[in-house]
């Protein structure tokens, strides 16, 4: 797993944060310069960030739970989308419910009814209903799908959230928060870092800059599946069974001996 060169992050403009009107002081410690009114990230404080977060995405991926990845602003949902999908992570890129983890159980039930429409549309339950039945559980479930689509198979709360934009996402971020879940996310000059227990310093709005950010962290969680998959014959070969040796046949009891004629 090749970590972003100083090129690679420079070449996305991951350095480039807000105006300097409009940082959070407590960036900083992350904050190298100031260009043009224009905060200058500290690249030595992404690499680093960068660094722990990929070592929490792989140790969760290791241990075969999961990560909920969260991006609703147009530039970063097709990115996380296509990166959550390529590891079999949760997403949510549409819009964040209120209540999407703290009302967990709730979500779920709109998840079935989303699964219920969607078999019905295959099996062909819906020859019975009138046209306009049809088409209005038809668009229910296009919306449905494209609110929680992301999330059909998540049957528990995940153990991490990763967040593209922690002001944006700070619902999400919240929620999180008040369940204990880890959080890691992307935190530009204007968010507190302090916030999340794994903060990356960097541009949020680039997609460009999104991309080589989740890149990477899904790629830490790639290698963490693969080291789990490589574990498990050998947890297999340990947990098997020892054959237990055959009991040994009984001796047959000597014959009496006929003692000799004098």
């Amino acid at each position: 797993m090749a970590k972003p060169s100083y090129k690679d992050l420079l070449d996305a403009g991951v350095h480039f944060g807000h105006l300097k009107k409009k940082w959070n002081p407590k960036m900083a410690p992350h904050i190298f310069m100031e260009k043009k009114g224009i905060h200058i990230i500290d690249l030595n404080s992404t690499l680093k960030g960068l660094e722990r977060s990929a070592s929490a995405m792989k140790s969760i991926a290791k241990s075969g739970r999961k990560v909920m990845f969260v991006a609703t602003k147009k530039q970063a949902r097709e990115i996380v989308t296509q990166a959550a999908q390529s590891v079999n992570m949760p997403y949510v890129t549409d819009r964040w419910l209120g209540g999407m983890m703290t009302n967990f159980a709730t979500i779920r039930r709109s998840v079935k009814k989303m699964q219920n429409i969607e078999r019905m549309l295959k099996d062909g339950s819906f020859d019975s209903v009138t046209k306009k039945e049809r088409l209005t559980l038809t668009r229910e479930h296009a919306k449905l799908s494209r609110v929680l689509g992301g999330i059909a198979d998540l049957n528990r709360l995940p153990s991490a959230v990763f967040i593209v934009d922690i002001s944006h996402e700070h619902i999400a971020l919240a929620e999180s928060k008040k369940l204990g879940i880890r959080t890691l996310g992307i935190v530009d000059t204007n968010s507190d870092p302090n916030t999340v227990d794994y903060a990356i310093p960097g541009n949020d709005d680039a997609s460009r800059s999104i991309s080589v950010i989740v890149d990477y962290m899904v790629e830490a969680i790639k290698e963490g599946l693969a080291e789990r998959k490589q574990a498990k014959p050998a947890d297999k070969a340990k947990a098997a069974p020892v054959a237990k040796a055959a009991p040994a046949a009984p001796v047959a009891p000597a014959a009496p001996t006929t003692p000799a004629a004098e």
